[in-house]
């Protein structure tokens, strides 16, 4: 009887990702029984230096890297990782085995007393890790403040009121699968506010030699969400940059066709580029390499490649 053991963060939003991961590999493998999975916690370096900035120690790798060393090492034989999370070279000895079927690739902000756009014209502060997000929000009135706060979902709320802030900026996947909605008072689209590489995709991750795992993970990958995870990511490879730069992008597949709309901002942060390009989604690696190239032409000396 095969027995798999599954290795991710224990916060409630990576519990809650690995409840979804474990509920498809039994549904879509009939070898696969509950009793036959099992999970293991680990604590990576992103969840323990939670008052330092993230690009003063690593960058959101921090979040992966000591699970994929579990993985590496045969501790564990599937990762599950938020994707934006994720390096977009993975490690050589490791694979992405499923993308499940993407939640909302949104950002919303959280607040008690920002109900609208409009009410983001107004001098507010507003807490966020993201450096992408700052340089969002400040594109829609500059003299927004921001507090860099990091931590899980429930800490972050926690922080809105500890900290007296006027709100918080969150990925709305995180959001809404902790089944918080009621707490959104407003969700960007993306028209107004780019979400990461990434966003709302869980990664399911294995050893590439691992063929058993492979072939339970082949059977709960979202082909949509792969090709779109693909352009994104490879957008991102060309880019270059560091934990530090500002980057957002989302591709959508309509009709067999793949839009990928992305943003990069310079390394002042005073200039923003955008550009988006649609093709076949059997293209999509192209798609993204194509859009990847244009930025960095747009932003020209604005950007270097770290």
């Amino acid at each position: 009887m095969t027995k798999i053991t599954i290795g991710a963060r224990g916060s409630k939003l990576s519990l809650a990702y690995v409840s979804r991961v474990k509920g498809l590999l039994i549904k879509n493998n009939e070898e696969l029984k509950e009793e036959n999975i099992n999970f293991k916690a680990i604590k990576t370096s992103g969840d323990i230096n939670q008052n330092i900035k993230l690009s003063e120690i690593g960058g959101k790798n921090l979040f992966c890297k000591e699970i994929e060393e579990k993985l590496i090492s045969n501790d564990i034989d599937i990762a599950v990782h938020s994707l934006k999370d994720m390096e977009s070279v993975e490690n050589d000895k490791l694979t992405i085995g499923a993308y499940i079927k993407r939640n909302d690739y949104r950002d919303v902000i959280i607040s008690n007393k920002i109900k609208n756009i409009e009410d983001l014209k107004n001098k507010i502060v507003i807490g966020s890790s993201s450096r992408r997000r700052e340089l969002q929000l400040k594109k829609i009135n500059q003299n927004i403040s921001i507090v860099n706060i990091r931590g899980n979902i429930d800490t972050r709320i926690q922080k809105l009121e500890e900290e007296k802030l006027d709100g918080i900026i969150l990925a709305a996947a995180g959001v809404k699968t902790l089944k918080l909605n009621n707490k959104i008072s407003i969700l960007f689209e993306t028209e107004v506010v780019l979400p990461a590489v990434g966003q709302g995709i869980i990664a399911v991750q294995c050893k590439k030699n691992n063929e058993v795992a492979k072939n339970f993970l082949k059977n709960i990958n979202d082909p949509e969400t792969e090709l779109c995870a693909k352009a994104e990511r490879k957008m991102l490879q060309v880019l270059g940059g560091d934990c530090e730069t500002a980057i957002g992008g989302i591709a959508i597949i309509e009709n067999n066709n793949l839009k990928l709309k992305a943003q990069l901002f310079s390394d002042s942060g005073s200039d923003s580029y955008e550009h988006q390009t649609t093709g076949r989604d059997a293209d999509a690696i192209n798609i993204g390499k194509e859009v990847g190239e244009k930025l960095l032409s747009l932003a020209g000396k604005e950007f270097k490649k770290k």
